[in-house]
């Protein structure tokens, strides 16, 4: 699976825009008064405006395999980086043969750089915004994750990441390239402990030869 889309809402389009830019490096690919677009690899990201709505939304960025630790240093300079377990600022997800750290944009989203040892992507570019590969998660809430995971699968022909065991509470749909994060509304959004709250979000996503759009409230 491949996310090529993902819209997102926001509050603060001006203070959004400043933040990927100046911070993550994207390049703004259209903006008016009521959303702005950027460039993130392979995939279009584009916040809409919303009015004291203060959503908070978790979402991953898949970066060259051999680049974390440059691209840790690069976001270091820039803005705080997320402990996992203390003192670490670096998650290792063995059974994923993934490695990643985390952060806060401008809206408190809780952002993600990932390195997936799967993949063959590896770069001999000094590493900035350019060097993003894709996004390749975003987080669905639901109040009941198994039902709402039953029914994205049926309707999308989408099937369990095989690297992440089904739970109650916490379910991986798609594939290394692209993943939907389903947790249960009111978990924290690891590794903080903002609550998981459903936003209105938007996916255009290629799966199994097909181009599929899901639309979440």
């Amino acid at each position: 699976m491949n996310i090529l889309e993902l819209e997102l809402l926001t509050d603060t389009i001006d203070e959004t825009e400043l933040f990927y830019n100046n911070v993550i490096g994207l390049k703004t690919i259209s903006k008016n008064n009521s959303s702005i677009s950027f460039a993130a690899g392979a995939t279009k990201l584009t916040f809409r405006s919303s009015e004291n709505l203060m959503p908070v939304y978790h979402f991953a960025f898949d970066i060259p395999n051999n680049k974390l630790q440059e691209a840790f240093a690069w976001i270091e300079k820039k803005t705080k980086i997320l402990v996992v377990i203390p003192p670490d600022k670096i998650a290792d997800f063995y059974n994923w043969n993934a490695k990643s750290f985390y952060f806060y944009d401008n809206n408190g989203n809780v952002l993600e750089f990932i390195a997936r040892f799967s993949l063959d992507n590896a770069s001999e570019k000094p590493f900035d915004g350019s060097s993003i590969v894709s996004l390749s998660e975003i987080g669905l809430v639901s109040n009941n994750v198994s039902q709402f995971s039953d029914e994205i699968c049926k309707k999308y022909d989408l099937s369990l990441f095989p690297k992440q065991p089904k739970l109650n509470k916490f379910i991986v749909l798609g594939t290394d390239t692209g993943l939907f994060i389903l947790v249960e509304e009111n978990r924290d959004w690891y590794p903080t402990d903002k609550k998981a709250k459903s936003f209105w979000t938007k996916v255009v996503f290629y799966n199994d030869g097909k181009t599929r759009e899901i639309e979440v409230f």
